[in-house]
Protein backbone atom coordinates (compact mmCIF):
# COMPACT_ATOMS: atom_id res chain seq x y z
CA UNK A 1 0.00 0.00 0.00
CA UNK A 2 1.60 3.49 -1.11
CA UNK A 3 0.97 5.00 2.20
CA UNK A 4 2.67 8.24 1.17
CA UNK A 5 0.23 8.43 -1.66
CA UNK A 6 -2.48 8.08 0.40
CA UNK A 7 -1.49 11.32 2.92
CA UNK A 8 -1.49 13.28 -0.07
CA UNK A 9 -4.86 12.51 -1.24
CA UNK A 10 -6.05 13.36 2.59
CA UNK A 11 -4.06 16.49 2.59
CA UNK A 12 -5.58 17.32 -0.97
CA UNK A 13 -8.90 17.53 0.55
CA UNK A 14 -8.37 19.87 3.35
CA UNK A 15 -10.60 22.43 3.62
CA UNK A 16 -9.13 23.85 6.18
CA UNK A 17 -5.93 23.79 8.58
CA UNK A 18 -6.92 20.94 11.25
CA UNK A 19 -5.49 20.20 14.58
CA UNK A 20 -2.72 17.19 14.57
CA UNK A 21 -1.20 15.47 17.36
CA UNK A 22 2.22 14.21 16.17
CA UNK A 23 3.75 11.44 18.35
CA UNK A 24 7.43 11.93 17.70
CA UNK A 25 10.29 9.40 18.67
CA UNK A 26 13.02 12.15 18.52
CA UNK A 27 13.83 15.50 17.12
CA UNK A 28 15.62 14.43 14.14
CA UNK A 29 12.79 12.39 13.64
CA UNK A 30 10.51 15.34 13.90
CA UNK A 31 12.65 17.39 12.11
CA UNK A 32 11.48 16.87 8.25
CA UNK A 33 8.06 15.54 9.49
CA UNK A 34 6.60 18.78 10.67
CA UNK A 35 8.90 20.58 7.99
CA UNK A 36 6.42 18.81 5.72
CA UNK A 37 3.36 18.60 7.58
CA UNK A 38 3.54 23.01 8.62
CA UNK A 39 1.69 23.94 5.31
CA UNK A 40 -1.54 21.86 6.05
CA UNK A 41 -2.09 21.15 10.10
CA UNK A 42 -1.89 23.32 13.44
CA UNK A 43 0.67 20.20 15.06
CA UNK A 44 1.36 19.78 18.58
CA UNK A 45 4.36 17.44 19.05
CA UNK A 46 3.75 14.85 21.87
CA UNK A 47 6.89 13.62 23.37
CA UNK A 48 5.40 9.91 24.92
CA UNK A 49 9.01 7.28 24.45
CA UNK A 50 8.64 5.17 27.79
CA UNK A 51 10.53 2.92 26.08
CA UNK A 52 14.14 4.73 26.24
CA UNK A 53 16.78 3.69 28.56
CA UNK A 54 18.65 4.57 30.34
CA UNK A 55 16.53 7.66 32.13
CA UNK A 56 19.28 10.47 31.36
CA UNK A 57 19.05 9.27 27.60
CA UNK A 58 15.17 9.81 27.51
CA UNK A 59 16.05 13.41 29.15
CA UNK A 60 18.48 14.25 26.51
CA UNK A 61 15.97 13.40 23.69
CA UNK A 62 13.13 15.08 25.18
CA UNK A 63 15.94 18.52 25.76
CA UNK A 64 16.41 17.87 22.05
CA UNK A 65 12.80 17.49 21.09
CA UNK A 66 12.36 20.96 22.42
CA UNK A 67 15.28 23.04 21.30
CA UNK A 68 13.99 21.67 17.64
CA UNK A 69 10.95 23.33 18.09
CA UNK A 70 12.22 26.78 19.20
CA UNK A 71 14.98 26.97 15.78
CA UNK A 72 12.73 24.89 13.00
CA UNK A 73 10.08 27.60 10.68
CA UNK A 74 6.82 26.77 11.01
CA UNK A 75 3.57 28.41 9.37
CA UNK A 76 1.14 27.24 11.32
CA UNK A 77 0.74 26.65 14.94
CA UNK A 78 3.65 24.17 16.24
CA UNK A 79 3.34 23.44 20.26
CA UNK A 80 4.44 20.60 22.45
CA UNK A 81 3.29 18.44 24.65
CA UNK A 82 5.69 16.43 27.67
CA UNK A 83 4.07 13.52 28.27
CA UNK A 84 5.04 11.04 31.43
CA UNK A 85 8.22 8.72 31.60
CA UNK A 86 6.00 5.64 32.18
CA UNK A 87 8.84 2.96 31.97
CA UNK A 88 7.07 0.63 34.00
CA UNK A 89 4.02 0.21 31.97
CA UNK A 90 6.71 -0.35 28.82
CA UNK A 91 8.74 -3.21 30.83
CA UNK A 92 5.56 -4.51 31.66
CA UNK A 93 3.82 -4.30 27.89
CA UNK A 94 7.24 -5.92 26.73
CA UNK A 95 8.03 -9.45 29.01
CA UNK A 96 7.94 -11.82 27.66
CA UNK A 97 9.55 -10.70 24.46
CA UNK A 98 12.87 -9.78 25.81
CA UNK A 99 14.42 -11.65 23.18
CA UNK A 100 12.87 -11.10 20.39
CA UNK A 101 15.26 -9.10 17.28
CA UNK A 102 14.99 -5.67 16.54
CA UNK A 103 11.57 -5.02 14.36
CA UNK A 104 10.51 -7.87 16.12
CA UNK A 105 6.95 -8.51 18.06
CA UNK A 106 8.21 -6.45 20.99
CA UNK A 107 8.90 -3.63 18.33
CA UNK A 108 5.19 -3.90 17.28
CA UNK A 109 3.80 -3.82 21.38
CA UNK A 110 6.44 -0.76 21.82
CA UNK A 111 4.79 0.87 18.70
CA UNK A 112 0.92 0.30 19.94
CA UNK A 113 1.44 1.72 23.60
CA UNK A 114 2.75 5.02 21.39
CA UNK A 115 -0.37 4.98 19.36
CA UNK A 116 -2.80 4.24 21.70
CA UNK A 117 -1.47 6.43 24.25
CA UNK A 118 -1.46 9.32 21.38
CA UNK A 119 -5.12 8.61 20.19
CA UNK A 120 -6.46 8.68 23.64
CA UNK A 121 -4.78 11.64 24.69
CA UNK A 122 -6.08 13.03 20.93
CA UNK A 123 -9.68 12.06 22.08
CA UNK A 124 -9.42 13.23 25.29
CA UNK A 125 -8.10 17.49 23.67
CA UNK A 126 -10.34 17.47 20.50
CA UNK A 127 -7.45 16.59 17.77
CA UNK A 128 -8.78 16.18 14.51
CA UNK A 129 -6.13 13.93 13.30
CA UNK A 130 -3.03 11.95 15.10
CA UNK A 131 0.02 10.76 13.57
CA UNK A 132 3.42 9.07 14.15
CA UNK A 133 6.94 10.39 13.42
CA UNK A 134 7.71 6.61 13.67
CA UNK A 135 7.26 5.73 9.85
CA UNK A 136 10.14 7.98 9.05
CA UNK A 137 13.24 5.97 10.57
CA UNK A 138 14.46 2.63 7.52
CA UNK A 139 14.64 1.05 11.37
CA UNK A 140 11.14 0.63 12.04
CA UNK A 141 8.25 -1.93 10.47
CA UNK A 142 5.95 1.42 8.79
CA UNK A 143 3.23 -1.02 7.99
CA UNK A 144 2.99 -1.66 11.64
CA UNK A 145 2.45 1.47 12.70
CA UNK A 146 0.39 2.29 10.00
CA UNK A 147 -1.87 -0.90 10.68
CA UNK A 148 -2.10 0.20 14.23
CA UNK A 149 -3.03 3.83 13.55
CA UNK A 150 -6.12 2.74 11.02
CA UNK A 151 -6.88 0.52 13.77
CA UNK A 152 -7.26 3.45 16.25
CA UNK A 153 -9.14 5.54 14.12
CA UNK A 154 -12.28 2.89 13.82
CA UNK A 155 -13.03 3.96 17.00
CA UNK A 156 -14.53 6.83 15.53
CA UNK A 157 -12.93 9.88 17.59
CA UNK A 158 -9.71 10.86 15.76
CA UNK A 159 -8.55 10.49 12.18
CA UNK A 160 -5.49 8.80 11.56
CA UNK A 161 -2.72 10.45 8.97
CA UNK A 162 -1.31 7.50 7.28
CA UNK A 163 2.23 7.82 6.14
CA UNK A 164 5.36 6.95 5.00
CA UNK A 165 7.54 9.68 5.61
CA UNK A 166 10.87 8.11 4.44
CA UNK A 167 9.33 9.03 0.85
CA UNK A 168 10.09 12.39 -1.10
CA UNK A 169 13.55 11.81 0.72
CA UNK A 170 12.11 12.22 4.34
CA UNK A 171 15.14 10.21 5.84
CA UNK A 172 17.76 12.27 4.18
CA UNK A 173 16.00 15.54 4.63
CA UNK A 174 16.08 14.90 8.73
CA UNK A 175 19.85 13.82 8.38
CA UNK A 176 20.25 17.41 6.69
CA UNK A 177 18.12 19.33 9.10
CA UNK A 178 20.03 17.60 12.26
CA UNK A 179 23.17 18.76 10.81
CA UNK A 180 21.42 22.30 10.35
CA UNK A 181 20.32 23.10 13.96
CA UNK A 182 23.13 20.50 15.83
CA UNK A 183 20.92 18.23 16.86
CA UNK A 184 21.84 15.12 18.84
CA UNK A 185 21.44 11.93 16.66
CA UNK A 186 21.16 8.37 18.87
CA UNK A 187 22.96 5.22 17.58
CA UNK A 188 20.23 3.38 18.93
CA UNK A 189 16.23 2.93 18.77
CA UNK A 190 16.03 3.75 22.64
CA UNK A 191 15.44 0.45 24.10
CA UNK A 192 17.69 -0.87 26.41
CA UNK A 193 16.72 -3.95 24.45
CA UNK A 194 18.23 -2.47 20.87
CA UNK A 195 21.38 -1.01 22.99
CA UNK A 196 22.05 -4.43 23.98
CA UNK A 197 21.48 -5.50 20.63
CA UNK A 198 24.33 -2.83 19.26
CA UNK A 199 26.64 -3.37 21.36
CA UNK A 200 26.35 -7.19 20.35
CA UNK A 201 26.85 -6.21 16.86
Amino acid sequence: MNYDKLMIDTIDKLDHVPSLLLHSCCAPCSSSVIERLTPFFDITVLYYNPNIEPYEEYLTRKEEQKKLLTLIPHKNKLNFIDADYDNDKYHEIVSGFEREPERGFRCYKCYKLRLEYTYNLAVKDGYEYFASTLTLSPYKVMPWVNEIGLSLEKNGCVKYLVSDFKKKDGYKRSIELSKKYSLYRQDYCGCIYSKRDKIDE
